[in-house]
């Protein structure tokens, strides 16, 4: 497509500066303004490849046009031009596309840099202020006919264009300034704009006219780019804005200051979110790896069985509270004898609950030192303290979304109970070393072999968090009151050990089934898993032998059986009560529980003191 000159005429009237018309077909050249030759070093620009004054930069031009095209209109600095004389031009392009005669024509305006940066040189203020009411009828004259002669361009252009006269006030606002900040032209012509759109920092604080960057524009001649300010609208939300601030002369007066600028409200939103994203993703990052590094930790090859066996009375009772409140965010105290299967009821529980999807994360409290006990509950920052290498989130936060098993809680020390018991009401964990909490949300259940209500009476368990726990109780019924679950018990525990082995399941008779079923099995439910795998290690026959002790020899353990401090404590607090009741609660004398025990009288006062011991034990 050509044009002839009343089209050219039309499509360039009032333009100002270096401004092209390219037909985006041909890549030519169809109008071109007298600044536009000079620019170029060019006589006859009508007609002319616009990619000759590109070159090198092509590529940039390419995505710069795709850029205009899907916006409708844009601005880079990354395209130079070389002039037909071969001079490098370091330039402003901004282009529009528009619609002439059924064809997308381009609009390219040329900002020379480097004039820009020569005009902000010129220091002339003080001549307008100096020139009296002629010379500001003057500006204000050279304003309107400014606005009049290039309204076409103005309009047409995507971002916000605004005049300001020396004074400060408005002298002209385009179509897409007045759409972005709400007011109408009626609302900002000979008003002072700053006060009305550029009056207060987002944070609140006033923002003085003397630290404009607008305002320095035109009183210190400067050219001030900013990439991120607000702009107040009529509804008084801000926007924010990134712009261009310069100074602008009436032949060699200095007249006022233009501002182009753009709302970058929804890109600064987007990057915010990204930003907000990424920390979120690489803190969930961090989370599963030290959620697979405790996974990891925890999976023990013994532990091959996630079922509840047995048909006993206890055990379908047992079923039934598991069903109750499993599908619940209620705490849960499962107390028992070791070895009986807390382990087993919270991993039952937490596999029917709502929370399945999230971690089950076990803590062992008898198996953590005391000084460890804080950074293994609530985590803690790099330099915390000397070993401290990296930040590690505690079990209470990696239990975030799911359940934590705190097994024998008795055996946290008395300060960090109070500390868990602040994380668990208040749901905010603050690892050691911090000042941040973080916000948790997990289902707690604990477990015990020690009798808790003796434990709050010797001052070593906090009774309110025994309270806060004990939302429901469960009991774990020892073995040897449950007999009828021994054989089942068996089968599986032969058969989970054949399979390990790869042997053949040896055969149980009935008599080692009565001897299995008439012992005391002082190590419950763990014990009789070690027995069976035993006896499936030393059966060469086709029967199953087992080792242990008969019902009617005392429970003796052997020397080689590893006891944790809850095992010991229980052991002393049964012989204890065992000598008293023998005694008839007599302490002192030759038939004393003392003499039994074969301790000092004050010694066994003492003991009876620090385990909470009373008359109704005995």
């Amino acid at each position: 497509m050509t044009l002839d000159a009343a089209q050219r005429d039309s499509l360039l009237a009032g333009a100002f500066g270096a401004t092209l018309v390219l037909n985006l077909a041909t890549d030519r050249l169809m109008a071109a303004t007298p600044a536009a030759h000079r620019l170029l070093e060019h006589d006859d620009l009508i007609g002319a490849r616009f990619a000759r004054f590109i070159r090198d930069d092509l590529p940039q031009m390419m995505v710069f046009v795709d850029e205009v095209a899907h916006r409708g209109g844009a601005w880079t600095r990354r395209i130079g031009l070389t002039t037909a004389k071969g001079t490098q031009v370091a330039c402003e392009v901004n282009g529009r596309v528009i619609r002439r005669d059924d064809t997308d024509v381009l609009l390219l305006h040329i900002t020379d840099l480097a004039e820009l940066d020569r005009r902000a040189e010129v220091t002339r203020a003080a001549s307008l202020y100096g020139a009296g009411i002629l010379e500001w009828q003057r500006a204000q004259s050279f304003f309107s006919e400014l606005e009049q002669q290039n309204q076409l361009i103005l309009n047409a252009a995507g971002e916000g264009i605004y005049g300001v006269n020396a004074d400060g006030k408005t002298t002209f606002v385009n179509r897409a300034a007045q759409e972005m900040l709400g007011w109408t032209t009626e609302d900002l012509l000979g008003r002072d704009i700053h006060s009305m759109i550029h009056h207060h920092h987002l944070d609140g604080d006033a923002y003085p006219s003397h630290e404009c960057p607008i305002y320095q524009s035109f009183r210190y001649e400067q050219v001030n780019r900013i990439e991120d300010e607000v702009f107040w609208r009529k509804d008084g939300k801000p926007i924010r804005v990134e712009y261009v601030s310069t100074p602008i002369y009436e032949g060699m007066v200095l007249a006022g200051a233009v501002v182009i600028f753009r709302d970058i409200t929804e890109r600064w939103e987007n990057e915010h979110k990204l930003r907000d994203a990424m920390a979120e993703v690489a803190a969930l990052r961090d989370r599963l790896e030290q959620e697979n590094a405790y996974l990891q930790e925890a999976i023990s090859i013994a532990r091959a069985h996630h079922d509840i066996i047995g048909h006993s009375p206890a055990i379908r009772q047992l079923i039934t509270q598991i069903e109750l409140v499993s599908r619940t965010n209620a705490n849960v105290l499962i107390t028992g004898e070791s070895g009986t299967g807390k382990a087993l009821i919270a991993s039952a529980i937490h596999a029917d609950s709502d929370r399945r999807r999230r971690p089950l994360i076990q803590i062992k409290c008898g198996s953590v030192t005391p000084d460890m006990m804080e950074s293994e509950l609530f985590g803690h920052m790099r330099g915390a303290f000397t070993g401290a290498l990296r930040d590690k989130p505690g079990k209470l936060e990696l239990a975030h979304g799911g359940t934590i098993f705190i097994d024998e809680v008795a055996d946290i020390p008395l300060e960090q109970q109070g500390q868990l018991l602040d994380v668990l009401q208040s749901r905010t964990v603050t690892r050691l070393g911090d000042n941040r909490g973080r916000t948790v949300d997990l289902r707690v259940i604990a477990a015990t072999s020690r009798n808790l209500e003796r434990e709050v009476q010797a001052g070593r368990v906090r009774q309110d968090l025994v309270l806060y726990l004990n939302v429901f109780p469960i009991h774990c019924t020892p073995l040897r009151e449950r007999p009828d679950d021994i054989p089942p018990l068996t089968a599986h525990f032969l058969d989970l050990a054949c399979k390990r082995l790869s042997r053949k399941a040896p055969v149980i008779t009935e008599g080692t089934m009565r001897k299995l079923q008439h012992y005391d099995w002082p190590g419950n439910v763990r014990e009789l898993a070690n027995v069976i795998e035993r006896g499936a290690i030393v059966s060469q026959g086709g029967k199953l032998l087992v080792d242990i002790h008969n019902a009617a020899a005392p429970a003796v353990r052997s020397s080689t059986t590893l006891l944790s401090e809850a095992d010991i404590e229980q052991i002393r607090v049964a012989n204890t009560i065992a000598c008293l009741r023998e005694a008839r609660g007599k302490v002192a004398g030759k038939d004393g529980a003392a003499a039994l025990l074969g301790i000092r009288p004050t010694t066994l006062y003492s003991r009876m003191h620090k385990l909470g011991l009373s008359a109704e034990d005995w």
